[in-house]
């Protein structure tokens, strides 16, 4: 009986503990990268080189992938299937001379959504400072508990990826 009242215990501290935890979380990384705004713009709204320097596109090069829709233009959309990566879709909700606003659907392991917001500001003649954001909720109670976790990974594959960018970039 004493276990059932330390497991019951145990599960109300871990429920309680993961309702204080933040609701939402926020990634936001960036580089410079030594080519014009358009040229980088250019590799990030298309999404026809998103599996070339997106780091989880990379961890399962055996996935399907299908990109639809006209690049650089709203409902452009790569949506992808596979063992190590799961399924889902990005696709534009919006774009202007500056930014590109993302829709990020996960269909498998788990079902969630998230938002990506790209920057690009000029900086010196032929530079541009890629800011990339991403932002989305993360459900009680496992999210939650979960969320420096997932902060942790997030910066890692960011940095890797904008790594990754600012490489393919300035070598074409």
């Amino acid at each position: 009986m004493i276990f059932v009242y330390l497991f019951l215990g145990l599960v109300i501290a871990i429920l309680l503990v993961s309702s204080v935890m933040p609701k939402k979380y926020i990634v936001e990384k960036s580089t410079v990268i030594n080519k014009s705004l358009g040229e980088v713009m250019d590799k990030v709204g298309n999404l026809n080189y998103y599996a070339a320097w997106n780091p989880w596109q990379q961890m399962d090069p055996s996935s399907t992938k299908t990109i639809t829709g006209t690049p650089k233009t709203r409902g452009h959309q790569y949506a992808w299937h596979g063992k190590k990566v799961g399924e889902g879709s990005l696709t534009i909700r919006s774009i202007d001379k500056n930014h590109i606003y993302f829709d990020l659907e996960f269909l498998k392991p788990w079902k969630s959504h998230a938002k990506d917001y790209w920057m690009f500001e000029g900086e010196r003649k032929g530079e541009t400072r890629v800011t990339w954001q991403n932002s989305g909720d993360l459900p009680w109670p496992m999210a939650r508990l979960m969320g420096p976790i997932i902060n942790k990974n997030l910066n890692h594959q960011f940095e890797k990826g904008l790594n990754n960018l600012k490489k393919m970039v300035e070598g074409s």
